[in-house]
This record gives structure tokens, C-alpha cells and sequence, in this order.
């Protein structure tokens, strides 16, 4: 097999794997809820936050989807919340947002 066969074999199959990963996301009821437990330790469980973070419970979805596409691009003042963002996707922001403005 010619190597650029294999190449685009090998990005065809990641595409697929990516998207299976995500259609997968997306059909467990609980990937919102799952993906928010990292959120727990700063914003407090179900996103209840006790201290001095903002409690994210019951915020709307497109606020809260908003605040994370910009931390996401770098926009405001830095904090952790930057890093943070980096690690999801835009599907998994939209999971994470309609777990906690369900919240209430």
C-alpha cells in the first residue's frame, strides 16, 4: 500500500473514532453531569459554589456556553479558567451547560 493511502486510511479512521467519540458523548444521558465533576472542586458540586467562585447552577445555557468559548479563545483577564477550557471540546462545553442551567 502506497504511504499516502495509509495516510488518509489513518485520518479517515480518526475522523470516524473522534466522531463515534463524540456521538457516544452525546447518547449517555449523564456526560453533561460527568464532564462537569471536574468543575466541582472551584464551583462546588452540581455547580452550587460556596466560596468565593461563581456558582454556575441554574445560569443560561448560552451564558455559560458563551463564557467558555471565550475562555477557550484567550479572551479576558487569565486565569485558570483559560487552561481549563482548552481541554473540550465545543460539543462538550454545549453538555456541560445544559447540565448546570438545568440545575436549580
Amino acid at each position: 500500500m502506497r504511504s499516502k493511502n495509509k495516510k488518509v486510511i489513518a485520518l479517515a479512521l480518526l475522523i470516524a473514532g473522534s466522531a463515534l467519540s463524540t456521538l457516544s458523548q452525546a447518547a449517555d444521558s449523564n456526560a453533561g453531569r460527568n464532564l462537569s465533576a471536574t468543575c466541582a472542586l472551584c464551583h462546588g458540586t452540581d455547580g452550587r459554589s460556596v466560596g468565593t467562585f461563581p456558582a454556575l447552577a441554574g445560569q443560561d445555557k448560552a451564558a455559560l456556553v458563551g463564557k467558555l468559548k471565550d475562555f477557550k479563545a484567550g479572551k479576558g483577564s487569565p486565569t485558570i479558567m483559560h487552561q481549563i477550557s482548552k481541554g473540550f471540546s465545543d460539543e462538550q462545553i454545549d453538555l456541560m451547560a445544559a447540565y448546570y442551567s438545568a440545575q436549580r
